[in-house]
């Protein structure tokens, strides 16, 4: 399959045939303005299932009748990198407002009534699949007994707890002094058949969030370069959605899945199935924010790999470079 896209910044030239280079963007804002106007709804659900988190408030406030106050709020917290991708967020919604959330972070919070039936629209029609999708549920029940002013009084407030403490990380120590006698809900885990791929464009805003395209150089002294490189493309999920991980590597018929206690990872390593499936996948479904550079160097280190470049002290140098601004090494 092909990997053809224009460009301006080109790999050294002597690094390969002229006929057969394909050339890639450093710089693809203009790119992704314009393929990501309209952000498909099934990327956005796959980005939430990687990046959103479903949160119930319950604090103390004496002009509470129960004495607690309770509050329902939806967010996504991502660096300041992403800053666009979270207002794209935010105007596909059209509710929720974005704050600045620690010295290198921002933050879409949705928290008012009105706006959170959006949330729901969405999601009941374009479901979550991983285990965020119990947390929705559990999410969703909170707000009916809400909606039905159950939480103005003690035996709905219980309930609240009940709930929390399923949620997330649970219950505060506070709370747990304040309720020791509430047992938490009930909540299932999601089953392994609801955990197939319902649409491609959901695995490319889930590994928006959380896929990463990684350069490995190893230096080799029994090499001529030095190096030995390697191309990586993984996915990390905690061990409850091993199903989804598994699905994925039927689905990509490739792929090894690795356990680390409580982590399961899915790891792309062999240079053949990146070059015909998982880059012409992420060409056709594009994943979205500061990622999409990530991908662009990755496809450049692919090419240069293919054309044997790599063998070359040009070749080697060019990589090491391209992979030093990758990932954390990436200044914006």
């Amino acid at each position: 399959m092909s990997f053809e896209r224009s460009c301006r910044i080109r790999i050294p030239s002597n690094l390969m045939n002229r006929s057969r280079i394909r050339y890639y963007s450093s710089k693809p804002v203009q790119h992704c303005k314009k393929h990501n106007l309209i952000m498909d709804p099934w990327f956005l659900t796959g980005f939430v299932d990687a990046e959103g988190c479903f949160t119930l408030g319950i604090s103390r406030n004496k002009y509470c009748k129960t004495g607690w106050s309770i509050q329902l709020f939806f967010q996504i917290a991502l660096h300041r990198k992403d800053a666009e991708l979270l207002e794209r967020v935010q105007n596909y919604f059209g509710v929720g407002k974005i704050h600045k959330h620690g010295p290198q972070s921002i933050i879409l919070r949705i928290s008012s009534i009105k706006d959170l039936q959006v949330l729901f629209n969405h999601f009941d029609k374009y479901p979550l699949v991983t285990q965020k999708l119990a947390d929705y549920n559990l999410f969703k029940l909170a707000y009916n007994i809400m909606i039905n002013k159950e939480h103005l009084t003690q035996e709905g407030l219980l309930k609240l707890v009940a709930i929390k403490g399923s949620l997330n990380l649970g219950l505060a120590p506070e709370l747990q002094s304040a309720f020791p006698l509430v047992t938490n809900a009930d909540k299932p885990l999601v089953k392994g058949s609801a955990q197939k791929l319902p649409d491609p464009n959901w695995l490319a805003g889930f590994a928006t969030g959380e896929g990463c395209f990684y350069v490995v150089a190893q230096k080799r002294a029994n090499f001529k370069m030095g190096y030995s490189f390697k191309l990586k493309f993984s996915i990390a999920q905690h061990y409850r959605d091993e199903a989804l991980l598994k699905s994925l590597i039927d689905y990509f018929d490739c792929g090894i899945l690795y356990k680390n206690r409580e982590t399961f990872e899915l790891v792309f390593t062999n240079f053949t199935e990146i070059e015909n499936k998982i880059i012409p996948f992420f060409f056709k479904y594009p994943i979205a924010g500061i990622k999409y550079l990530d991908f662009q160097d990755f496809c450049k280190v692919a090419n240069i790999m293919k054309e044997k470049g790599h063998l070359t002290l040009e070749g080697c140098d060019a990589i090491l470079k391209i992979k030093e601004g990758m990932n954390t090494g990436r200044v914006i």
